[in-house]
């Protein structure tokens, strides 16, 4: 992607943070972002939530396939491994790759996506979450996992401002 439409999408990425009034908002927003920069067919959030050792979905560009609700036991697999202990992204580039970590892969074929870059997303050395972007098979080249690191901010913001949402809405 050019630079040019990058600092567009960044631009835009902030006006919709600034503007945001309900909780799906800003990750709307990085899921703009998230086209421009990297691409992704299926894009989903989710939070972590460490003293139940559980995650859960907060966003999905595909509510039918991937609905927003309930929590899963935390998967400690080498994909946990990858993501929290190391702090790097993971990647698979293969549906077979997807079905080593992924109870639901058959879901994530079904959908036309072969390939997953999850981007985890720390705040003060903790892992609060990550961000999922899935597409046909090999899309997520090492080029495309390096552009992915220029979402690590906005990640961290859209986190930061979908829980001061939510507070806020809970007070009011």
């Amino acid at each position: 992607m050019t630079a040019p439409a990058i600092a567009k999408a960044l631009a835009d990425f902030d006006l919709a943070i600034a503007n945001a009034k309900d909780t799906e908002a800003p990750w709307r927003a990085l899921e703009a972002l998230a086209q421009v920069v990297v691409g992704a067919k299926l894009f989903t959030v989710m939070k972590v939530d460490w003293p139940n050792d559980r995650s859960g979905r907060v966003y999905s560009s595909d509510p039918a396939a991937y609905p927003v609700s309930g929590t899963k036991p935390i998967n400690r697999t080498y994909w946990f491994d990858t993501i929290h202990t190391q702090r790097r992204p993971f990647v698979a580039n293969t549906i077979a790759g997807i079905a080593e970590v992924f109870p639901d892969h058959e879901i994530i074929w079904s959908l036309g996506c072969g390939s997953v870059l999850n981007y985890p997303v720390s705040i003060a050395g903790e892992m609060i979450g990550t961000v999922n972007l899935l597409h046909e098979e090999h899309f997520y080249t090492p080029e495309r996992v390096a552009a992915a690191e220029q979402l690590s901010l906005p990640a961290k913001l859209a986190f930061t401002a979908a829980e001061f949402i939510a507070r806020n809405k809970a007070t009011a």
